[in-house]
């Protein structure tokens, strides 16, 4: 009897341990993903990281089936956005949607107050580049980028700028500008938003007198005459806007490594089965017409690359900021 009952109870714990098991198994191979996702810009809506969430996520949302939901977190030059994908659950449900300023600038600038380093994530693929150049009201006095150079060195700290934010890549470029012009404390007085979309605002209603960036959160404006583009720092001319020289061509061409770009990131230990869906789904998006369409409509060029690959980018662009922030002598100071 007592035989008996130890063998039941032994039978009732293996049994226990079996459907354990099988539920892990189960769990383990459950398909990803089976409910809405959640990718973070953390910038405001109307700017760069905007428009390129909304174009991935109606791409991912037909080739994942399921809802990729866009969530704008903005503050902190795209920290906090940042900051909240690196603290997420790793499985695949929340994503960034990652920017120059945050994964690249601000670890290389402020990496004691950044909350994560430039390769604390998951890589999922680059996404897209954004030709940058500066920008005036089609009401300004400065007609060409030399009118603009001339004024900056005249009026200094009484010509304001917009900026997405400090250490964005509408900050930095002018702040390579200004070191490329010589200038010392007589610079321009920067204004930083929450994002281009209120810079934009900023310079229609003549708050500021310019601003660079990347040209697709200006472009529906200069296109609609109430901007005027100065200058890109595109090796080549853009092909929407033909008439505006290049860096380069202006004898700027340091100011060519300053680009804004998009990327896909996940937190850290993300599952392989989880990050390779994500890979694949990344390779049919880049052949998705809608995509590219949306992507072009912003100024954007498709720039979708492998994992790998874009860690290699973002260490370059991580290393160019961190160059060019201790030529500037600003690494952790009190920007």
């Amino acid at each position: 009897m007592l035989n008996h009952v130890v063998s039941t109870r032994t039978l009732g714990r293996l049994l226990g341990m079996g459907l354990l098991l099988a539920a892990s198994v189960s769990g383990a191979q459950e398909t990803y993903p089976n409910r809405p996702i959640t990718m973070i810009a953390p910038f405001s809506a109307g700017g760069d990281a905007d428009l390129a969430a909304r174009a991935f996520s109606a791409a991912a949302t037909k080739v994942l089936g399921q809802s990729v939901v866009v969530l704008n977190k903005t503050g902190a030059s795209g920290v906090i956005g940042s900051a909240q994908v690196v603290a997420s659950r790793p499985d695949g449900y929340t994503l960034l949607l990652a920017r120059t300023g945050s994964q690249a600038i601000m670890p290389a600038i402020m990496p004691t107050a950044t909350k994560y380093k430039w390769n604390d994530y998951t890589f999922i693929g680059m996404l897209e580049l954004n030709p940058y150049g500066c920008v005036v009201s089609s009401s300004s006095p400065y007609k060409t980028f030399g009118d603009l150079t001339d004024g900056i060195k005249k009026q200094g700290k009484s010509l304001n700028f917009g900026t997405a934010g400090v250490l964005t890549t509408n900050d930095m470029g002018p702040r390579q500008l200004f070191r490329l012009l010589k200038l010392t404390d007589q610079v321009p007085t920067q204004v930083p938003y929450k994002g281009t979309g209120e810079t934009v605002t900023s310079l229609l209603a003549g708050q500021t007198q310019f601003s660079c960036g990347s040209l697709g959160s200006f472009l529906g404006h200069i296109k609609a005459g109430t901007l005027r583009a100065l200058m890109v720092t595109s090796t080549e001319r853009v092909s929407d806007l033909p008439q505006v020289p290049t860096a380069r061509e202006l004898g700027y061409a340091d100011m060519e490594a300053i680009v804004g770009w998009s990327a896909v990131y996940a937190p850290a230990h993300l599952p392989e089965n989880v990050k390779a869906r994500l890979v694949a789904a990344m390779a049919v998006i880049a052949e998705d017409p809608q995509w590219r369409t949306m992507t072009a409509q912003t100024g954007s060029l498709p720039f979708i690359k492998s994992p790998e690959q874009t860690r290699d980018f973002v260490q370059k662009q991580y290393e160019l900021y961190r160059s060019l922030g201790e030529s500037l002598n600003i690494i952790d100071s009190n920007i």
